[in-house]
C-alpha cells in the first residue's frame, strides 16, 4: 500500500512529465507546474528538493514509460531474431503514440539540457548507452544461438541501429512526418535480412 506522499509525488509526475518533455527544463515555469497539478509551490516543493529533481524525476517517468512499452513487447520473445524485428515494429508506431507526449525524451533532453543541465544530459547519456547496449546483447545473443552471423562486430552494429533508429525519431518528430520513420524501419529489416541473419 503506498502512502499519501508517495501518491501525491505520483500525481505530479503523471502531470508534470509531458511538460518538461514538450517545454524542457528551461522552458517549464513553476507558473506550468503548478497550473497543470493545481497544487502550490509549497505543495511541490514539499515532494520534490527543487525544480532540478523534478525535471530528473520527469525524464526518468518518460523514459520509463518507453522502457516498459519495450519490455512488454521484447519479453516473451525468445528468438535474438525475431526480438529485433519486433524492435523495428515498435519503432513504426512511435511517432504516433509519442508526439502527444511531446516527442522523445531521449532527443528532447540531449539538446536541451547538453548545456544548462549537466545532471540531466548525463541522465539521458546514460539511457542512450542502455539502450544501444540492449540492442548489443540481441546481436550477441543471436550470435551464440546460431542465428546471426559469427562474423559480424556487435558492438558496431548495435551503434549503427540504434544511431539509425534515434536519427529517424528525430527526422519524423522535426517534419511531424512519420514516413521517415518507416521507411528506416524497412531499411533496418533489410540489413538484418541481408547482412546480419544466418540463412
Amino acid at each position: 500500500m503506498t502512502t499519501k506522499a508517495a501518491r501525491t509525488r505520483q500525481y505530479i509526475l503523471d502531470k508534470v512529465a509531458p511538460i518538461f518533455n514538450k517545454n524542457g527544463y528551461i522552458g517549464t515555469s513553476m507558473s506550468d507546474i503548478t497550473k497543470v497539478t493545481g497544487l502550490t509551490k509549497g505543495a511541490i516543493y514539499g515532494n520534490f528538493k527543487n525544480k532540478e529533481e523534478l525535471a530528473l524525476e520527469a525524464f526518468s517517468y518518460n523514459v520509463q514509460f518507453i522502457m516498459d512499452k519495450i519490455r512488454f513487447i521484447l519479453n516473451d520473445i525468445e528468438s535474438p531474431i525475431a526480438k529485433l524485428f519486433a524492435l523495428t515494429n515498435f519503432y513504426r508506431e512511435y511517432y504516433k503514440y509519442n508526439l502527444p507526449r511531446g516527442g522523445c525524451p531521449l532527443l528532447n533532453v540531449a539538446t536541451d539540457a547538453n548545456y544548462t543541465n549537466p545532471e540531466l544530459f548525463q541522465r539521458a547519456k546514460y539511457v542512450i548507452e542502455k539502450l544501444k547496449n540492449g540492442i548489443v546483447k540481441m546481436l550477441v545473443d543471436g550470435i551464440e544461438k546460431g542465428e546471426i552471423k559469427n562474423t559480424i562486430d556487435a558492438e558496431k552494429y548495435g551503434g549503427r541501429i540504434f544511431s539509425l533508429i534515434e536519427g529517424a525519431v528525430f527526422t519524423s518528430v522535426m517534419l511531424r512526418d512519420d514516413s521517415y520513420l518507416l521507411d528506416m524501419m524497412n531499411h533496418i529489416d533489410k540489413m538484418i535480412q541481408v547482412e546480419l541473419q544466418v540463412k
